[in-house]
């Protein structure tokens, strides 16, 4: 069994898999990760690898709270992929990213993919066809952007994410709605038509925290899967125990 964890930017992500197949997902904050990793090991006593996919300072605690139940990789620079890695700085790839390219690489096998995760950024990864990672983008995330509105403006409110009522505002809430959510979906969609002006095969994966509220507010066909981080990070650990 093994024990793949998302350290993301506003949460962890852990997941349990056995034989490829995900058992057990959990959601926890930082203060209380040493918690959850003691009811998982309790609960699934034959995990006997893990993974650490971490973007934020604490990996160091984290890796700790691991190496006490079970072998532990974490992901980095020396971490060895299944594709050709054509990205111009390897060292500064990111761990998020690294893992959705592997699950790309995967269930697309000979396809060309681009894997959108809509999470505190935005990222695009793109695996072509012939197994080749080229790179892609990084974007402020949907909260990001609401909170850029109301701490770089004197005035401009803090909201959650809201389906606009209209294209057109008729309110400073309306209008920062209107602008955000629309904003990111044209980003999104526009995006989405210039892959596939290059490559007409393309499947696109969405995933991420905000997958679920873009999902079907854009007009492009896309795969939403929300657990798509945590399969590759399994594809990670595998092809790394050898």
């Amino acid at each position: 069994m093994n024990l793949v964890i998302d350290a993301g930017n506003t949460q962890i992500k852990l997941g349990v898999f056995s034989e490829g197949r995900l058992l057990h997902v959990e959601s926890t904050a930082e203060e209380d990760f040493t918690g959850h990793v003691k009811s998982v090991f309790s609960r699934y006593p034959a995990i006997d690898n893990a993974i650490l996919a971490s973007v934020g300072r604490l990996e160091k605690c984290y890796r700790d709270a691991l190496t006490v139940f079970c072998r532990v990789h974490v992901v980095s620079g020396q971490t060895r992929l299944p594709y050709r890695n054509s990205y111009a700085t390897t060292q500064t790839l990111g761990a998020d990213r690294m893992a959705l390219a592997t699950a790309a690489f995967y269930r697309y096998h000979k396809e060309n993919c681009l894997v959108i995760d809509a999470g505190s950024c935005i990222t695009f990864d793109f695996v072509n066809d012939y197994g080749e990672y080229l790179g892609g983008a990084i974007s402020p995330g949907l909260r990001m952007r609401y909170r850029a509105l109301n701490e770089f403006t004197a005035r401009l409110p803090m909201l959650e994410p809201e389906e606009p009522l209209d294209l057109i505002g008729n309110a400073t809430r309306s209008s920062m709605h209107s602008g955000v959510v629309n904003g990111l979906l044209f980003e999104l969609d526009g995006a989405i038509d210039q892959y596939k002006s290059r490559y007409s095969d393309l499947t696109v994966i969405l995933t991420g925290g905000d997958a679920q509220f873009l999902s079907n507010r854009l007009k492009n066909t896309i795969f939403a899967l929300p657990n798509f981080l945590l399969e590759g990070l399994n594809q990670l650990l595998e092809y790394n125990k050898s």
